[in-house]
């Protein structure tokens, strides 16, 4: 039998905040690591239920992936007319949370990135290799998109009709997480993230930070004792609740539910107003390099 992995005794890393109190907080609770949950928050999905409870995720697909950059909607089975009211209410989703984030840390609006949103209407994914299977704790890395020292901030929303949450496992703090998976790290060799970048492997260069950061990931999902072992706590977000985190910072896993939306951004460290916080400067300060 599998052991169940040890609870932390600590309070959860969850702040629940109501909108008044989370404009002058969010930033900072953030930045150090805590996932901001506002439960209190309206999302308008009236009259696209037709398409958001339909079978409208392609087979073999986790989630429906929308480019607020260039309009292209994928991962979908929706054709015609439920097709393009499917990609409104996805873009109306990637508004609203970029609203949302610029009015809660103005200070990141000038440099905010807008990345892909995503619909999640399926459950979690039991088929998928341990790398790709994000029941598992891992901290987010790209490997053919590199963040490049960016922060990766993303803005979840629970839309589930029937009354079930999603589940998620938060783990240890990111400092402890990079000194335990560390040490097996390897270096890139010389010349590689430019042949990556040069063959269309990566979009972008490879840095130093992008190559620990991958290894932070894959160590910790393929890492069975690890899985077993973690210290941990166990989190709901019920119907209707909102959530923001750094995700390239928190240790997560998200292990149940179904019909969520998600927003992601990147954000420079530059903007932070805790840069020290980062994982960018914690791995410098661990390794003494400098990685970007």
């Amino acid at each position: 039998m599998t052991a169940e992995p040890a609870r932390l005794d600590a309070p959860a890393p969850v702040a629940v905040l109501d909108r008044k109190r989370a404009e002058g907080a969010a930033a900072r609770l953030l930045e150090h690591g805590s996932v901001v949950l506002l439960p209190d928050l309206d999302f308008d999905t009236a009259g696209f239920e037709d398409v958001m409870f339909a079978e409208v995720s392609g087979e073999g697909v986790k989630n429906v992936s929308y480019s607020p950059a260039t309009g292209e909607l994928k991962g979908t089975t929706a054709e015609g007319a439920a097709r393009e009211k499917l990609k409104t209410l996805v873009a109306r989703y990637s508004a609203w949370a970029e609203e949302l984030v610029r009015d809660l840390a103005p200070g990141y609006a000038a440099s905010l990135q807008v990345g892909r949103t995503s619909y999640r209407p399926r459950a979690a994914d039991h088929n998928l290799s341990k790398r790709k299977d994000d029941r598992r704790l891992h901290v987010d890395a790209f490997p053919s998109s590199p963040v490049q020292g960016r922060r990766i901030l993303r803005v979840f929303r629970n839309v589930n009709p029937s009354g079930e949450a999603r589940y998620w496992r938060v783990g240890e703090p990111f400092a402890e997480h990079a000194a335990r998976f560390l040490p097996k790290a390897r270096a890139m060799a010389p010349g590689q993230a430019m042949l990556m970048q040069t063959l269309g492997l990566t979009k972008g260069r490879r840095t130093a930070y992008d190559n620990l950061m991958l290894q932070l990931h894959d160590a910790s999902k393929e890492d069975d004792g690890y899985q077993a072992s973690a210290p941990h706590w166990d989190v709901n977000f019920p119907p209707g609740a909102t959530w923001l985190v750094f995700t390239d910072s928190v240790v997560h896993a998200a292990l149940g539910g179904r019909y969520a939306f998600e927003q992601t951004f990147y954000v420079p460290v530059a903007a932070m107003e805790h840069p020290e916080a980062s994982p960018l400067r914690t791995l410098e300060r661990i390794t003494g390099r400098t990685l970007v």
